[in-house]
């Protein structure tokens, strides 16, 4: 490149001993030196922005992971605002396939909380079920087998009408993939729940008297389109249960729970405190005639448990708190209950009545229903008839 006059003159003004040479040589120098210098501010402004765009991505990133650990937060205290919000955050498709693989996952979810939203009778929620139930592969499986797969994915709700749906889309899974072993899911179906009840019978320390196989065998006869199942099955059924129980999940909340024959209701409620009758929320398990509360749905341990024994419920009015019933005992008696202290301690409760608040006038009515029927009965024995009767009609 040829230097022009104007750098040419003055270089010889400032170097008057250079050659022309060696002052065209110069020019030349400060001329790369000029360009190099101006594609290291080039590459100094790409780099910042790339920086800039780095942060931006990590903080986006960041973000995602915070909102994850969010949504899965506001899962466990209430399932369908934190599918809500996972869906508004682009966290996981409004789909069903979508939800469902999120729930099978299941890293960070409580399993009740599981149970409680696949057992909604909502169009979403029963299509999230059946996407749910998919997911498993029952294929060549014993059904007890199969069962302990099933049900340690989740934890069974209370109601009976949801355990009634989840229990049913098992049923018909595990026949689509085990075709030869029963005549229909309504068979599977009620041989099923009487694994369960047998689980219950068999390792609930509350029951004394312990269902023998003669038992086991008496009870599911006829339940094959009114034929009986192959004694060796229900053997092996026994067995398998007698051996192993099925065993609660870890993250379940509560250890007290033995078995996966349900509790009957479960849920949060506004408990009134004894000496400064301040209100607290818990959460409520309603299990085996006695009544749980926690702190916590994470927690392992109860903060209290209120037997149900001699115990009479009744709808109050409270200036404070809507929706309220009582527990109470007969004859103004103190209720045989139990807590822990600040300490850690277990001590005896000192209440004649115990009183709770609902969040609606309808959950208190189910919770009021639901107590009722756990001293009386229990609710599954009828549900369960009613399928019994259905397949144990004669085949023509």
């Amino acid at each position: 490149m040829t230097a022009s006059t104007g750098d040419l003159s003055s270089i010889a003004t400032a170097f008057p001993d250079l050659t022309a040479e060696e002052r065209q040589l110069l020019i030349s120098i400060r001329r790369r030196k000029a360009e190099l210098m101006a594609e290291i501010n080039q590459l100094k402004e790409e780099i910042t922005e790339v920086s800039a765009e780095i942060d931006a991505m990590g903080t986006e990133a960041g973000t995602k992971e915070k909102n994850l650990a969010m949504g899965k937060k506001k899962f466990n205290m209430e399932p369908k605002k934190g599918i809500k919000f996972l869906i508004e955050h682009n966290l996981i498709q409004e789909t069903a396939e979508d939800i469902a693989h999120f729930l099978y996952k299941g890293e960070g979810l409580n399993k009740t909380a599981i149970g409680d939203y696949l057992g909604e009778k909502i169009d979403l929620h029963e299509a999230v079920l059946k996407a749910f139930v998919e997911l498993h592969d029952f294929t060549d499986l014993i059904l007890v087998q199969a069962l302990r797969q099933f049900l340690w994915s989740f934890r069974l709700p209370g109601e009976a009408q949801k355990i009634d749906r989840m229990m049913e889309s098992f049923a018909q899974r595990y026949c689509q993939l085990n075709p030869d072993i029963f005549t229909n899911s309504d068979t599977c179906y009620v041989l099923s729940f009487a694994i369960i009840m047998l689980n219950t019978s068999l390792h609930n320390p509350s029951v004394k008297d312990k269902p023998t196989t003669e038992t086991f065998i008496n009870m599911n006869r006829g339940i094959n389109d009114g034929e009986n199942l192959p004694k060796e099955l229900l053997l092996s059924l026994y067995d398998s249960i007698k051996t192993e129980p099925f065993k609660i999940p870890e993250d379940d909340g509560n250890d007290l729970m033995h078995t996966f024959f349900n509790p009957d209701r479960e849920g949060w409620l506004w408990k009134q405190g004894g000496r400064y009758k301040s209100w607290k929320r818990r959460w409520f398990i309603l299990n085996d005639n006695c009544l749980y509360y926690f702190e916590f749905t994470t927690d392992k341990e109860p903060r209290g448990i209120i037997p149900l024994e001699n115990i009479k419920i009744r709808e109050v009015a409270d200036r404070n708190k809507p929706h309220c019933f009582e527990l109470f005992s007969g004859g103004n008696e103190v209720i045989k209950a139990c807590k822990t202290d600040s300490e850690g301690k277990v001590v005896e409760g000192k209440h004649t009545v115990y009183r709770m608040s609902a969040a609606t006038e309808e959950e208190k009515e189910e919770w009021i229903k639901c107590i009722q029927q756990s001293i009386s009965h229990n609710p599954f024995y009828d549900m369960l008839a009613v399928r019994k009767k259905k397949v144990q009609t004669t085949r023509p």
